[in-house]
């Protein structure tokens, strides 16, 4: 498998993307190999790195308690 972020460029009527030879050379794919291609957007580099929170509450329970409590004290 080969990961890496790269940039989308017109080819003509077309766009293409191209995957450096050290990722395939990595990865010991041929010129005739048939691929699978997934093509989503870069993610933000915080959740890229660490992924995203899941709260054990909803964010609307977090909030309301947070309205609850008094702020005068």
């Amino acid at each position: 498998m080969i990961e890496f972020t790269t940039k989308l460029k017109r080819w003509g009527r077309s766009f293409g993307i191209v995957v450096p030879m050290s990722e395939i050379n990595k990865s010991r794919f041929t010129e005739k190999d048939r691929i699978e291609v997934i093509i989503t957007k870069e993610k933000t580099p915080l959740k890229k790195h660490f992924g995203s929170f899941k709260f054990k509450r909803s964010t609307e329970e977090i909030l309301n308690e947070g309205d609850k409590e008094s702020w005068d004290e």
